[in-house]
This record gives structure tokens, sequence and C-alpha cells, in this order.
């Protein structure tokens, strides 16, 4: 069951073409709110308050590094280099709350997300989600 689903997709040599920290600004957004739908779906009694806290656990860059480091091998080569790219790209910004390392992983990984949910593959996304966050799939 795909609940990320793109209202608008581009051609992937667009969104190739789109600043990698662009990519990782969408990504950021696309895994939160998977996160987000996934925690109300699986604990609809929790509190708001609660759900958030479960949330922040798992898009911070911290667990988002090590997400990275546990679907590196299973990315594609097109998935590689959008992750390298944003992974090395130079930014203004630091780390806030995590390593200089952890937060260029995260970036990087924030990059995937928002790539692939930019050119439209939305079972590719769910699939690399469900195994960066540990979380199942199965929704209600």
């Amino acid at each position: 069951m795909s609940c990320i689903q793109p209202s608008c997709v581009v051609s992937r040599e667009r969104a190739k073409a789109m600043e990698p920290l662009v990519l990782a600004y969408v990504g950021d957004g696309v895994e939160t709110l998977w996160v987000r739908t996934h925690f109300a779906l699986t604990s609809p009694l929790d509190s708001a308050g609660k759900l958030h806290r479960k949330t922040v656990g798992l898009v911070s860059a911290e667990a988002q590094a090590k997400g990275a480091d546990a679907i590196l091998d299973r990315l594609s080569e097109e998935e590689r280099d959008v992750y390298r790219l944003a992974r090395n790209h130079k930014t203004k910004s630091g780390a806030k709350n995590a390593t200089v390392g952890d937060y260029h992983k995260a970036t990087g990984l924030e990059a995937v997300w928002g790539y692939l949910y930019l050119t439209g593959q939305a079972d590719r996304l769910e699939e690399l989600l469900a195994l960066a966050t540990g979380l199942t799939e199965e929704k209600e």
C-alpha cells in the first residue's frame, strides 16, 4: 500500500538538474510525512505529543545517518549518485545536534527521498524508507 503519492512528477533529468540541497529539502518533508503517517495509522490512540516525539527520534540527523548506512548497499547506481552529490555538497549551514559526518549522510539520504518522490517512484521510496527507518509498511 502506497501512502506517498506525488502530486507532481518530473523527469529524472529535471530532478537530477536540481540543486542537491533542494532535493534534500523536499526529501526531509517526504520522510517526515511518511513517518508521521506510519505512526498515526499504527498508534492512533497515542497523543499528538507522543507521536511527535517518536517521529523526531527517526528523522534526526543521527537516525538518518544510521538509515543511510543501512541501505547504502541497496541503492541503485542512480540513487547512489544522488546520495553522493548531496552528501558532498558544500553548505553554509552547520549541523545542529549532530556530527558533521552524520549531517552530511542525512542530507544525502534526504536527497534520495526527494529524488524518488519527485520522479514518481513511490514504491521504491516506501521500500527504502521502511528499510532505513526500521518501520514496516504495514498500515491498516
